[in-house]
């Protein structure tokens, strides 16, 4: 996300843009940090929590201001509403079923509601994307059509577990983490892969960005393998 303001700009129009994108950029670093090491300490135990609530929070002014603040740019940027909107939802859904006792609420339903609009929004915003004429590639709008694909899984996902009341054990383990995985995977994709203008020339050409990328998407499927395989993910507890 990139705010251009005019020079003739008051100081406070400039103070606030510029508090805007450290608040962005800040989120998202600190974000990166924090769910790294959440990922590889301990899982229940007090480094693990500490560093889980850093990267709620971090994430969560990342993706807000991310989702509220680019339709406002001089070039509306609808993939990167969609990208803030699921990732608040991962997040949020992803800490809330670590800290919340069993069973289902008006938090759940919200929360499934959000999934839908965050579906219908990126699949919408991907098709027409990708068959407007003259639009820049299709890559930034898959992007937004794979989000809402995935979106519109997550809210199937919820919707089962609506159903059920609840869930614990294995499957309760297995949704914190993935939703958790995922969305530092789209934080580490959105610095490393979508903004390499920040980092150093010298580094962009020899491909180490991509690195982390493939690193996180490592983790995510890492931890979905031990989950499943593992047989004390079936008692731990959460909270």
């Amino acid at each position: 996300m990139i705010l251009e303001i005019s020079p003739d700009s008051s100081l406070l129009v400039r103070s606030a843009a510029a508090t805007i994108l450290y608040l962005h950029i800040g989120g998202g670093t600190l974000g990166i940090i924090a769910g790294t090491t959440a990922m590889i300490m301990r899982k229940g135990g007090q480094a693990h929590r500490l560093a889980g609530n850093v990267f709620f929070v971090s994430m969560l002014i990342m993706a807000i201001i991310g989702a509220v603040v680019s339709p406002f740019l001089p070039e509306p940027d609808w993939v990167n509403v969609v990208a803030g909107c699921f990732t608040f939802y991962l997040v949020l859904t992803a800490w809330m079923t670590a800290r919340r006792k069993e069973g289902t609420g008006y938090f759940d339903r919200g929360a499934f509601s959000l999934a839908v609009a965050t579906a219908m929004g990126g699949i919408a915003v991907g098709l027409i994307g990708m068959t407007t004429p003259g639009s820049p590639g299709t890559s930034p709008f898959g992007a937004a059509l794979a989000f809402g694909i995935i979106a519109a899984l997550a809210a199937i996902g919820d919707l089962k577990m609506i159903r059920r009341g609840g869930i614990s054990g294995r499957p309760r383990v297995s949704r914190h983490l993935w939703r958790m995985c995922l969305a530092l995977f789209i934080a580490v994709g959105s610095l490393f892969g979508g903004q390499p203008q920040v980092f150093p020339e010298s580094i962009r050409d020899t491909g180490l960005l991509s690195v982390p990328v493939f690193a996180a998407l490592a983790a995510l499927v890492f931890w979905m393998l031990r989950v499943r395989f593992a047989k004390r993910w079936q008692v731990v507890r959460l909270n």
